[in-house]
């Protein structure tokens, strides 16, 4: 054999041990990773070759399965009352990543989780049937705000502070996830809401955080009264009217000039929401008191799963003092969703205890077996002192009773509520956000439901636009709904 002829025989072996090197490579290192690819078409194939597993609310699959009649995907999904529930299932999507539930238990729902398999489905690699997921969810609390909303854009949480289960959770304006389930038309539907200024696929409830407004006030109030810088709610506090700013000149004043706010008890000023006590307040108890409390409550908090992951609702930090102030009336940089602000009210209704959120109580097989029990697993934190709470409880039972968030009251249930209306756009020039958050309980069964709503457009005259005007009453609807005999 000549020289040429030996050096590419060694050469042509290289290169074939390249290729079985690297076809092993691909094998037993990348194999896994190319499967899950969400490129890659054989996962669809697979994930819509059989009937998915179902959402469950109160007792009823609200989705479902169909034959497909074109491509190589079997079936498709379909959604009851779409609408109603996007917000909880999200949808999936034979052309987009599945959201929301959806998207969260994919595995369990197409038959490929490990918990689902059986022996023989493990010694013959089959898929197993699929599972549910069972919710939390009320149909009557989540009927109940989305009817309440109507053509409003905003969002609602209830949740029962006992035992953390969210009964609601709307967004509004909704979509209809049934418009995104087919990949024949689902892209044509994609454009059209992604195109829509009204940001239909945006949850409200969970993933939209804004300004609280005064309904941050009951924050302040619970880190003022756990610090002992006031010893109740009945106790004057030190409150010019109006309040200038610390190292400014500027005036902080109240929407109601006539409110007896002037040196005015936390009752009172929560009554009245008064701005000067609690920007004051603030100030005096340091951002930093501020922050812990806010907190302890769930604020700043990046990882709140439900297990939807929340966006994270945010206390700043490092400010002036006068900016400090601002955040005591739920300004400056203060952001929350719907839930953080129903979790506030869910744990001062709960003796102060706030146990943990969740909107899904079990997962099953298809035969009903329960692979997790989410209820079971739902923790507690305590918050404030069951005294502080108790005095919470009073003075938001005075804001319903006789102050700014009369329109909340509910026939055969005590109520406790904080309105907010809160600053949009520089200098205020947009129209502000209506908040509401609460809490009810039956005088008769004993049931307890906290609710939070944001109100973000509505159809109202800027100069109606309230928290007991516009989002109290959504409020009022819900608690109607989750008190019911």
């Amino acid at each position: 054999m000549n020289k040429t002829i030996r050096r590419a025989s060694v050469f042509a072996l290289l290169l074939v041990f390249a290729l079985l090197v690297r076809a092993t490579w691909v094998q037993f290192y990348e194999g896994q990773a190319l499967a899950d690819d969400k490129d890659n078409r054989r996962n669809a194939i697979l994930t819509y070759s059989a009937p998915l597993g179902n959402i469950i609310v109160g007792g009823r699959s609200v989705t479902g399965s169909a034959p497909t009649t074109t491509g190589d995907l079997k079936y498709k999904r379909t959604y009851t009352d779409g609408e109603l529930y996007a917000a909880v299932t999200g949808y999936a999507s034979q052309a987009y990543a599945p959201t929301q539930l959806e998207g969260i238990y994919t595995d369990l729902l197409n038959g490929t989780d490990s918990r689902l398999k059986s022996v023989m489905d493990t010694l013959t690699n089959q898929r197993a049937d699929p599972g549910n997921v069972v919710t939390t969810i009320d149909p009557d609390v989540q009927k109940a705000a989305f009817d309440a909303l109507g053509d409003k854009k905003g969002g609602a949480v209830a949740i029962d502070p006992k035992t953390g289960k969210i009964l609601a959770v709307v967004s509004s304006p909704s979509y209809d996830p049934s418009s995104l389930t087919d990949a024949n038309t689902a892209g044509t539907a994609w454009q059209k809401l992604t195109a829509d200024p009204e940001k239909p696929l945006v949850n409200r409830a969970l993933r939209q955080p804004l300004p609280p407004g005064s309904t941050f006030k009951l924050v302040v109030a619970a880190a003022a009264l756990e610090d002992g810088l006031y010893s109740s709610v009945d106790e004057k506090t030190a409150s010019p009217d109006p309040y200038t700013l610390p190292g400014t000149t500027r005036e902080l004043t109240n929407e109601n000039p006539n409110a007896p706010c002037t040196n005015a008890t936390i009752r009172t000023a929560l009554e009245y929401s008064c701005n000067n006590v609690f920007a004051k307040m603030a100030v005096q108890l340091g951002q930093d008191k501020v922050k812990a409390m806010a907190e302890k409550f769930g604020f700043n908090d990046d990882k709140l799963d439900v297990p939807v992951r929340a966006y994270t609702s945010v206390y700043p930090s490092d400010m002036y003092p006068s900016q400090t102030a601002l955040t005591g009336i739920g300004q400056f940089d203060v952001t929350a969703t719907p839930l953080q602000m129903a979790m506030v009210s869910a744990a001062i209704a709960n003796g102060g205890k706030l146990v943990s959120p969740h909107m899904v109580s079990q997962i099953t097989n298809s035969g009903g077996d329960v692979l997790q029990d989410y209820d079971d697993e739902a923790g507690s934190k305590e918050i404030v002192s069951s005294s502080t709470a108790e005095q919470l409880q009073s003075a938001m039972q005075t804001v319903v009773d006789q102050g700014t968030g009369t329109n909340a009251q509910v026939p055969g249930a005590t109520v406790g509520g904080k309105t907010g209306t809160a600053q949009h756009g520089e200098n205020n020039s947009q129209v502000p956000y209506a908040w509401f958050t609460s809490y009810g309980k039956s005088d008769s069964s004993g049931r307890e439901v906290a609710v939070a709503v944001v109100v973000e457009q509505s159809n109202a005259a800027r100069s109606e636009v309230s928290g007991n005007g516009l989002a109290a009453p959504v409020a009022k609807a819900m608690m109607e709904a989750a008190l019911k005999d």
